[in-house]
């Protein structure tokens, strides 16, 4: 396999964490566990069925494990190895499943959210056919990718999924095979579970520029861009300071986001400020901090401009008692342009330190 994404990724290596077939065209669609078993079914990697739903099952030597939706490329569950003790391994993303006989999809999870946008705010999900498994990899059982693929018009979409021992990463590529310039703005957002409200925090954006913005509109959403762009009072007497209309920036001047009020943000350079020789860019890797359960996770971009990041406050009550954030790389503000015979590439990585 040849390696189609150029990013210094981290360990293992970088030459194997994002590694895609270097066949031009896809395997023919299989979708039954049975099918996909036989011809992409290797130690570590299993595929299975849920109410007649496939999915790829990944696990390392560890323990560590994650669960990924072959339909449309929703990672449901993982479970990296965090502890010592008995079998160390605790879910870590916050996913919602199908709500009884509805034909909607999971939310929640590690998402990707691909759009062409259209000018004058309007946009359209490229990804409106199903996802289908084009190769896997792996490295004995300690590193394991699966790729999938898929076609949007004269766009073909590439998204390769890989676990390690400490570490999960999601890539994607967008190759334009057509005669026109096409405008992109994407996601890779990951919904991080809490044990206590305010006990999540980000920390490594402190000096950074952002503004209030809703997210991109997803499939996976749990809050949608009107309920996520809406402000809420914090009902306390010493609370937070509301949050800033949307549009209006300002600088991080403290060395964590406490994520226990209500907020939806994106960091990254004003756009007024991206065509000065010299401005500043939102760091390539901060940290999501579980406190309540001592836990810590550092989030990698490449690729993508803006971060996004996001959280409940008191609307997190109508899905349960567990609290959540959503967080991950994006190029939301300004359109990635992809020119005909050319191609994009983004990634997220997810890592921790906490054995």
């Amino acid at each position: 396999m040849a390696s189609v994404f150029s990013f210094n990724l981290p360990k293992p290596t970088s030459s194997f964490i994002i590694r895609s077939s270097s066949t031009a065209t896809a395997s023919p669609a299989i979708s039954t566990p049975e099918s996909l078993q036989d011809q992409f079914g290797r130690k570590g990697i299993k595929f299975t069925e849920s109410n007649g739903i496939p999915f790829a099952e990944l696990t390392v030597r560890n323990g560590s494990s994650l669960k990924l939706h072959i339909p449309n490329a929703h990672v449901t569950s993982y479970k990296p190895k965090l502890y010592w003790k008995d079998d160390g391994c605790e879910e870590v993303l916050y996913t919602l499943p199908p709500l009884p006989g509805s034909a909607s999809e999971s939310r929640g999870g590690v998402g990707l959210t691909v759009n062409e946008d259209m000018g004058s705010n309007k946009s359209t999900p490229l990804t409106t056919s199903e996802w289908v498994v084009k190769d896997v990899d792996s490295d004995a059982i300690d590193a394991l990718q699966v790729e999938l693929s898929c076609k949007s018009g004269s766009l073909d979409i590439n998204y390769v999924v890989s676990l390690y021992p400490l570490s999960m990463a999601t890539a994607v590529k967008v190759q334009n095979n057509g005669r026109k310039p096409v405008n992109l703005t994407s996601a890779i957002l990951t919904h991080f579970i809490s044990k206590k409200r305010m006990g999540a925090a980000i920390q490594g954006l402190q000096g950074c520029s952002y503004c209030s913005q809703p997210p991109l509109s997803s499939p996976f959403e749990l809050l949608s861009p009107f309920e996520a762009a809406k402000t809420e009072s914090s009902g306390w007497f010493f609370g937070p300071e509301p949050e800033k209309k949307i549009g209006e920036w300002t600088t991080q001047d403290v060395p964590f986001t406490i994520l226990g009020h209500k907020l939806s943000r994106v960091y990254t350079a004003p756009p007024a400020e991206r065509s000065k020789p010299f401005h500043r860019t939102p760091p390539s890797k901060y940290e999501y901090i579980d406190q309540g359960r001592e836990l810590f996770f550092r989030i990698i971009r490449m690729g993508y401009d803006d971060i996004y990041l996001s959280s409940p406050g008191s609307y997190s009550d109508k899905f349960g008692k567990d609290y959540f954030i959503c967080t991950g790389p994006a190029s939301m503000l300004i359109p990635v342009v992809v020119n005909p015979g050319e191609e994009w590439r983004g990634a997220q990585v997810i890592e921790h330190d906490n054995l």
